[in-house]
């Protein structure tokens, strides 16, 4: 996995008067746990860009000029008016101790189902494994180059020994349906053709009432995730 370095300073003091100032100077207070004990820091907002502006998963080097720490980013909180990056927590990584990360899914290729008229549904954009640090893949590249209408796509087909993913093998990562317009047409279409074999059949038996023609409710179409 591809790792981002991000250069910071070791915070003295943690304290609510010092985390303000922090942030009025552009600074971003951070905190790396998993190590003997937590490590404060602080860098400036423009460092995670590639970090938090991204679909893609990254490993951190935290590098506060008297050695690096490894980690993984844990959990991050934003202003909920302005946007920015108030606190970042991370999660320090031993080359020896598996940890639990999200991983993107990617898709490629065009399924020959949504050309015919099906419509994609992506059920889970992040999966979550666990693995030792040098085992944790960028992505999970999924082809849906065969996906007919009705076919799906599950973490069964994922599975690998480098590491463990934390969801039922059953889980829908992708799948084909039919679309609710192309259900609806079909259906008036078989309708229609029913009712004009009915009318025949009423002039045939002089006078008698010609049977309804059946129908069947289209089935809601799912929303994604």
């Amino acid at each position: 996995m591809k790792s981002i370095t991000i250069k910071g300073s070791e915070r003295e003091s943690v304290g609510k008067k010092a985390t303000k100032a922090l942030r009025n100077a552009g600074l971003v207070p951070c905190v790396v746990y998993g190590g003997e004990k937590p490590l404060h820091f602080s860098a400036p907002e423009l460092s995670f860009r590639d970090l938090v502006y991204t679909g893609a998963a990254h490993t951190v080097k935290v590098d506060l000029g008297e050695g690096k720490v490894k980690a993984i980013m844990q959990d991050i909180q934003f202003h909920p008016v302005t946007d920015k990056i108030l606190h970042i927590d991370f999660y320090q990584l031993f080359d020896d101790k598996e940890v639990t990360m999200n991983i993107p899914v990617r898709l490629q290729g065009n399924s020959p189902g949504v050309r015919n008229g099906g419509r994609l549904l992506f059920r889970k954009r992040k999966l979550a494994i666990k693995a030792l640090p040098d085992n944790l893949p960028d992505f999970f590249d999924i082809d849906i180059s065969k996906l007919k209408i009705g076919d799906n796509i599950t973490v069964e087909s994922l599975l690998n020994d480098d590491f463990a993913i934390l969801h039922p093998e059953t889980t829908v990562v992708v799948q084909v349906k039919t679309a609710r317009a192309a259900i609806v047409e079909e259906v008036e279409d078989e309708e229609g053709e029913e009712g004009v074999e009915g009318a025949e059949g009423a002039e045939g038996t002089d006078g008698a009432e010609a049977p309804a023609a059946g129908g069947t409710e289209a089935p809601a179409a799912e929303d994604k995730e």
